[in-house]
């Protein structure tokens, strides 16, 4: 596990088990995060497969990964694999996941876990029945300012919480014309900006409060109903807003877009309780604000009395900017460090993406009925 000795210090030593040896199931971007991932942190990929060979053997050139496989599930049963990490479209999470686990193989798997809560279930139980470590990439968990923010509100320095709110913006899916696999609810799921995005918004809120959201209220939108070269249908939405409470009494509001002009990639998370208020945005990671009645500023990643659980993920001094990348390293560096048996506080395991499953055919529900629905307990859902 990755240990900062100071701020101008680099780690030292490996940071996950040299037996760390990982398959990459996925020739996309995720495909390529998790590759640098598992190599930042002193493992190999040994194999990589792909829709086809071609596009497996130019990721395996590009990334000096010694074996290019047409067949994701002859590379997931190679006796040389003990990671297998899922980075392929959404429907093939959970044959390749299960798959993974039966051969006795530890699993990452992009999220979200699955298209439905029900098969998520499947995979959570069999997960916890194989013994093996399943992780799911909720990765903003990994920016130190996040768990600064969920540290402050543990200790109860802003006091009780009572209100949340922000959003996760993008712009990438803004004109008609564009289009990815993600749209096709057959590949991507019956959900999109929530499934994609959300998931994440709702993994933080829920990470950095302690708290669980109870019930919600949701509206979903499209600003297209085709899109790509041949005009096809879309049934997924661009957009979601919704209001919801929490177990603990927090009130709030997000709004999710993958159409929003000039917002990139802004995950916002705003916590106010009565003793103040802190505000993580993903986009400018290396400070949290916070604010209070008499007084408000910035808490930079050098603060000397930052959170022991933020400085253990500091990996830069600062000036030297963490991000997107980092985030990654630090996850594949926890699952390292669990699978060694010494299981860090944090890591999102597949009961995670379980939860955002849910999370999410409840936001489903109440758009489509337009009235508030309770969001099932884990122990409602059934046993993981």
């Amino acid at each position: 596990m990755k240990k900062v000795t100071g701020l101008g210090d680099p780690p030292s030593g490996p940071a996950i088990p040299q037996a760390y040896r990982a398959a990459v199931v996925g020739t996309g971007f995720m495909g390529r995060v998790h590759s640098h991932a598992v190599r930042a942190n002193g493992g190999e990929v040994v194999g990589v497969a792909g829709s086809s060979h071609a596009k497996a053997e130019r990721f395996r050139a590009r990334h000096g990964i010694a074996r290019a496989h047409t067949d994701a599930l002859e590379l997931i049963h190679s006796p040389d694999v003990d990671v297998v990490h899922v980075c392929t479209p959404n429907h093939l999470h959970a044959p390749l996941s299960l798959a993974a686990l039966a051969a006795g193989k530890h699993v990452v798997c992009e999220k979200p876990l699955a298209t439905d809560a029900d098969t998520a279930l499947s995979m959570t139980t069999a997960a916890g029945r194989s013994g093996r470590v399943a992780v799911v990439p909720f990765v903003y968990r990994f920016h130190p300012m996040a768990r600064e923010a969920r540290a402050r509100v543990a200790a109860g320095s802003i006091g009780r919480v009572g209100l949340a709110h922000g959003g996760y913006l993008q712009d990438w899916l803004l004109y008609p014309e564009e289009d990815n696999w993600r749209v096709d609810p057959e590949v991507g799921g019956p959900t999109r900006a929530f499934g994609d995005i959300g998931s994440h918004w709702c993994d933080m809120l829920e990470f950095v409060t302690g708290d669980r959201i109870t019930s919600v209220s949701a509206q979903t939108s499209r600003i297209t109903d085709a899109r790509g070269e041949d005009g096809r249908a879309v049934t997924t939405e661009d957009l979601v807003s919704f209001q919801f409470a929490t177990a603990g009494g927090v009130v709030g509001t997000a709004v999710i877009s993958q159409v929003s002009p000039g917002r990139k990639n802004q995950l916002v998370l705003e916590v106010s309780g009565t003793e103040g208020s802190l505000r993580f945005d993903q986009e400018r990671p290396e400070t949290l604000w916070a604010g209070g009645r008499t007084r408000t500023g910035l808490i930079w990643r050098d603060d000397p009395e930052l959170s022991a659980d933020a400085t253990r993920l500091v990996s830069l001094p600062v000036g030297h900017p963490q991000g997107y990348q980092d985030c990654f390293n630090a996850l594949v560096a926890d699952t390292g460090a669990a699978i060694a048996g010494a299981a860090p506080d944090g890591l999102p395991v597949f009961a995670d993406g379980l939860r955002a499953a849910v999370l999410a055919e409840s936001v489903l529900v109440s758009a489509r009925e337009r009235r508030w629905v309770d969001v099932p307990t884990m122990s409602e859902v059934g046993p993981a």
